[in-house]
C-alpha cells in the first residue's frame, strides 16, 4: 500500500479505513465490553510502549477478555501501523472487544474471539519545555459521578464524555472531578498533579483514579532524576485552589500546565517553573518506559 494513507489494522489485517467491518452485534458496541489504549508516537519512536501494553493486558485480565500477545507481537503491530501511516507524529489508538455474539446478552458468551482494532491519528509535535510557548489550560470542576471502577481502561466512556462535555459548555479546555468528600480524583481525560511551595502532589491509585502512564512515568522521572519532594496524597479541591500550580498529564497532553480554575487564577495566574523544570526532565527521558 502507499504511505500516508488511512491504514488501520482489524482482526489480523491491514487495511483501508474505509474497508474495516465490525460486526453490529460486537460486544464493543452494543455494551463497550472493552479495553482500549492510546499510545503517542514521534518520528516513529513510542512513548511508554510497555507500560502501555501491561496496562491492556491487566484490564483484559481484569474483565476476561482471553487475549494474549507478547510485548515484542504487539509493538511489530504498532510499528508496522505507523510505518503505513507515514511515521509523522502519529497516536496509535488499539481497541479491543469481547467480540461478536450471535444474540444481545448481558453474560460473557463463551467461544467469542475478540475484536481486536487499531488506528493511528495526527498528533501535535512533543511539548517544548518552555513557559512562553506552552499552550495554557482552563478548568472547571464538577463532582465525579462516573462509575467506582475507573481505574479500568474501559471503552465505556460515557460517564467521561459528558463531563468532558460540561468543560467544553463551560468554555474551558478540561474539567477536574472531586469525590462526595470533596477530594480531588482526576479530570475528564487527564490525570492531575498540584505544586504547593515547590513540592508536587498527585492523588494516590485507587478505583477512582486510572493510573495514567504518563502519570506513572512523570513520578518515576521525577523521583529518579531530581531532588523535588514527589508525594501521592489525597488532595482536597481546597488544595486545588490554593496551589501554586496545577497540571494535567496525559498521553497526548504530556505536562499540560493549569492557569485558571472556575475562572479564578491558579497562583500568579501564569505558567510555574516547576512545570518547565518537570516537563524538561520528562521530554529527556519519556522515550526510555
Amino acid at each position: 500500500m502507499d504511505m500516508n494513507t488511512d491504514v488501520v489494522y482489524l482482526n489480523g489485517e491491514f487495511m483501508p479505513m474505509d474497508q474495516a467491518k465490525i460486526s453490529p452485534l460486537d460486544r464493543g458496541f452494543l455494551f463497550g465490553d472493552g479495553i482500549y489504549e492510546v499510545v503517542p508516537s514521534y518520528a516513529g519512536k513510542l512513548v511508554g510502549f510497555s507500560l502501555h501494553l501491561e496496562r491492556m493486558q491487566k484490564g483484559l485480565d481484569t474483565i476476561g477478555i482471553k487475549l494474549f500477545k507478547t510485548l515484542d507481537e504487539w509493538r511489530e503491530l504498532f510499528e508496522t501501523l505507523i510505518n503505513k501511516n507515514g511515521a509523522g507524529n502519529l497516536g496509535v489508538y488499539l481497541h479491543v472487544s469481547r467480540g461478536a455474539d450471535v444474540k444481545r446478552f448481558h453474560a460473557y458468551p463463551e467461544g467469542v474471539s475478540p475484536t481486536v482494532f487499531a488506528f493511528t491519528f495526527e498528533i501535535a509535535a512533543a511539548t517544548v519545555a518552555d513557559k512562553k510557548f506552552v499552550k495554557k489550560f482552563k478548568v472547571t470542576s464538577t463532582e465525579d459521578l462516573r462509575w467506582k471502577r475507573c481505574q479500568i481502561k474501559s471503552t465505556s466512556l460515557l460517564g467521561n464524555v459528558m463531563h468532558f462535555q460540561q468543560g467544553v459548555d463551560a468554555g474551558v479546555n478540561e474539567i477536574l472531578l472531586h469525590n462526595t468528600k470533596g477530594h480531588l480524583t482526576e479530570a475528564a481525560a487527564c490525570n492531575v498533579f498540584i505544586v504547593k511551595d515547590g513540592k508536587v502532589f498527585t492523588p494516590p491509585l485507587d478505583n477512582q483514579i486510572l493510573a495514567g502512564v504518563t502519570r506513572n512515568m512523570l513520578l518515576d522521572i521525577l523521583r529518579n532524576y531530581s531532588d523535588l519532594d514527589v508525594q501521592e496524597v489525597v488532595i482536597t479541591m481546597e488544595q486545588v485552589k490554593q496551589a501554586d500550580e496545577v497540571w494535567l498529564t496525559s498521553s497526548s497532553k504530556e505536562l499540560a500546565p493549569v492557569v485558571e480554575l472556575n475562572g479564578q487564577p491558579i497562583g500568579d495566574g501564569e505558567v510555574g517553573a516547576v512545570w518547565e523544570f518537570a516537563q524538561r526532565l520528562f521530554s529527556a527521558n519519556k522515550f526510555f518506559y
